[in-house]
């Protein structure tokens, strides 16, 4: 008797064994899953950004002019702590860089005098090394030296009763090549196109701007139209976000100022970054405002709200508000530039004239929400100050 289905326990040529299916068949993808997941351990060691690449030529070149500078200076060893000196003091800023080489400076002749006291106290025995790496801890300790000099004392110290034992002058020449590494590297980055991180502070405080008034926008839309829970809930968590992206802005308008000082390109920018902390501290009072707003139509929402004359009226202001703040987001990116209405071909055309042109006015509200009512109408008056006021500045 035959069959031309497969026997038990057989399956024919043609036929995919089960697990083996077409979606089962290797994919190019599946290797590049399998390669990303076997680096995932070696990734967890890299930094979230790329270090310039300008900074590592200007590195490089600090350590290759001090290596040649410091030889002249040694008398018979390589001159590596000049190049060391170099190498670290070269930063993302200028003042950081003269900090730093304030601080290796100060670590050096610490360490150097460390080592000279105690082999004048104790002698040369084999556990005078051990004794100097405590005491010159103790002294970073004691003098409040930042964490880079204290662990610089120690590396001298040793370094000196190591070497400079048998090398006469070493301990001198190692001062010397470490101040002369030092102001080599911040010569070369203050001299090579310092940086300045004035486009991620602007960035940074547009980005917030931007969500205040999309947050304005929500809560317009919660007193003026019905809304389900799901919808106040989200208007809340999008209001508390606003708390981190202020911390953020914040931390890039000072990481702004640090790259300016004591850089030659200040001048050209010092108006952009007054501009941009002054649009920050307009912001982070709109954000208390707008974050207690939020608060207090979530804690004393009904659904009767939307009936209120008031309700409508605020909601207005509301959209106005956010309308006037994305035109003062708009003239600080760009100062003196003629606005244009037709850059979004898609959208409907934007008014680009301000919209907070007239106070509010508002009627006595229902006793059940009077309560809200004049706590959004306070926080609308001081929001309305703000961008008000803004605007007036940017013109």
């Amino acid at each position: 008797m035959t069959s031309d289905q497969p026997r038990p326990g057989r399956w024919a040529a043609d036929q995919p064994r089960p697990g083996r299916g077409a979606a089962d068949e290797p994919r190019p993808g599946r290797w590049a899953a399998v390669a990303r997941a076997s680096l995932a351990p070696a990734r967890a060691f890299q930094a979230p950004s790329r270090t310039p690449l300008l900074q590592v030529l200007k590195t490089a070149v600090a350590a290759v002019v001090a290596w040649a500078v410091c030889s002249f200076v040694s008398s018979g060893q390589p001159p590596l702590f000049g190049a060391i000196a170099a190498i670290i003091v070269v930063q993302p800023s200028v003042n950081q860089s003269l900090s730093r080489a304030i601080e290796r400076s100060i670590g050096v002749i610490a360490g150097v005098v460390v080592a000279y006291l105690v082999s004048l106290v104790f002698g040369a025995p084999s556990w005078l090394i051990l004794l100097a790496i405590v005491l010159s801890l103790l002294v970073g300790w004691a003098l409040r030296f930042p964490q880079s000099s204290t662990v610089q004392i120690p590396i001298s110290a040793m370094l000196v009763l190591s070497i400079g034992a048998q090398t006469p002058g070493y301990a001198f020449e190692r001062i010397i090549e470490t101040v002369i590494g030092a102001l080599i590297g911040v010569a070369v980055n203050w001299l090579v196109v310092p940086p300045v991180a004035l486009k991620p502070a602007r960035e940074a405080v547009t980005g917030l701007g931007r969500e205040i008034a999309a947050t304005m926008d929500s809560l317009a839309t919660v007193l003026s139209a019905p809304t389900d829970e799901a919808f106040r809930t989200g208007m809340l968590v999008e209001a508390r976000l606003l708390r981190p992206m202020q911390a953020k802005a914040q931390k890039a308008v000072d990481a702004a100022e640090e790259s300016l000082r004591f850089n030659p390109r200040r001048t050209a920018n010092r108006e952009l970054l007054r501009e941009n902390a002054e649009l920050l501290t307009t912001l982070g009072i709109v954000t208390n405002r707008v974050l207690g707003m939020a608060r207090a139509l979530t804690d004393h929402f009904d659904r009767t709200l939307p009936d209120e004359p008031n309700a409508g009226a605020i909601a207005e202001e509301l959209r106005r508000a956010a309308h006037d703040l994305r035109l003062v987001l708009d003239d600080a990116a760009a100062p003196g530039a003629p606005r244009d209405a037709s850059s979004e071909p898609d959208q409907a055309p934007v008014d680009l004239e301000p919209a907070l042109t007239a106070p509010l006015r508002a009627i006595v509200p229902d006793p059940q929400h009077w309560i809200l009512i004049g706590s959004l109408l306070e926080d609308l008056r001081r929001v309305r100050e703000e961008i008000v006021g803004a605007s007036a500045d940017l013109r």
